[in-house]
């Protein structure tokens, strides 16, 4: 490492400002100083460097050869630290937080409402970690998180989005109107091995319904809620599906309720830690993800 020999920075400013006003007064008041303790940093670099910068005249500095040398040095590499620093000051301070959610709650509630947040906070990049497996609100991994459940989780702090109803769902082109017309159509399944708890099954609505004849363990099975959804859709069959997550193609008339019963599953909180309760950053989060339309707030409002 090159190890550099400069003299005092406070003294080569004073004698910078000094060689370019040509006058030791007209320095001072820039630097908001005294004259006297600009012609004192002054001659403490002359007697460092041992040569004359100015010629001292009555009411006039002038630089010597050796001072124009060194005031064209310093003016440059002034200019070039003031040119760095404003182009640093004018870059925003970017705060980037992962938010950890399920693929479905990602892409059929959330990202059509990003918008919101970067027009309210155009400092923040969200990042999204969409799995159906709960992982560490560390500040690492995630920072926050939607899960389903009880609402109870040590540490964390936990605010209700919205109830979590499953209801049979079907394309309305089935013609499907009748419960016991059940039986003789498909039943899609969604399961997936890294979900903390297992979303409502046909098994468990089975039990509520008391279908006769109603093969539970058959049909068509994805790992992914949204597959499920565009299979319903697409009219493959009848999916169990949680309602917040299709209230557009039900109302828009893509998918259909044919029959009951619906099935109450744990509602959806919105988590963070409670040691990051005040944090600016996930108070920003938290706000929007309140405000998407669709959740609890939005509801009550």
């Amino acid at each position: 490492m090159t190890h550099r020999r400069l003299p005092s920075l406070s003294a080569l400013r004073a004698f910078e400002a000094a060689a370019r006003h040509e006058s030791a007064k007209q320095a001072a008041l820039e630097l908001s100083v005294t004259a006297t303790a600009i012609s004192h940093q002054v001659r403490g670099l002359e007697e460092s460097l041992g040569v004359s910068l100015f010629v001292r005249k009555p009411r006039q500095l002038e630089l010597t050869a050796q001072g124009r040398e060194l005031q064209e040095v310093l003016e440059s590499a002034f200019d070039s630290i003031s040119t760095a620093v404003e182009r640093l000051s004018a870059v925003p301070c970017r705060q980037a937080v992962t938010l950890s959610t399920t693929p479905a709650v990602a892409v059929r509630w959330l990202l059509s409402w990003v918008c919101l947040l970067r027009e309210s906070h155009p400092d923040i990049d969200l990042r999204i970690h969409a799995s159906h497996e709960p992982v560490a609100l560390d500040g690492v991994t995630a920072d926050l998180a939607i899960r389903y459940g009880d609402g109870r989780w040590p540490g964390l702090v936990a605010e209700k989005l919205f109830d979590n109803t499953f209801i049979p769902t079907c394309s309305p082109h089935l013609g499907l109107h009748d419960v016991a017309q059940l039986a003789s159509h498909s039943l899609i399944h969604f399961r997936n091995e890294d979900a903390v708890s297992s979303p409502i099954d046909w098994a468990a609505w089975q039990k509520l319904a008391k279908v006769p004849g109603l093969d539970v363990s058959a049909g068509l099975v994805f790992s992914d809620e949204t597959h499920a959804i565009s299979a319903a859709i697409g009219g493959q069959g009848v999916a169990l599906m949680s309602r917040p997550l299709i209230e557009d193609e039900l109302r828009e008339g893509r998918l259909v309720q044919p029959f009951g019963p619906s099935f109450e599953g744990k509602p959806f909180y919105l988590v963070y830690p409670e040691s990051r309760r005040n944090d600016p950053t996930i108070l920003a989060i938290r706000d929007w993800v309140m405000s998407v339309p669709g959740g609890l707030c939005t509801l009550s409002a």
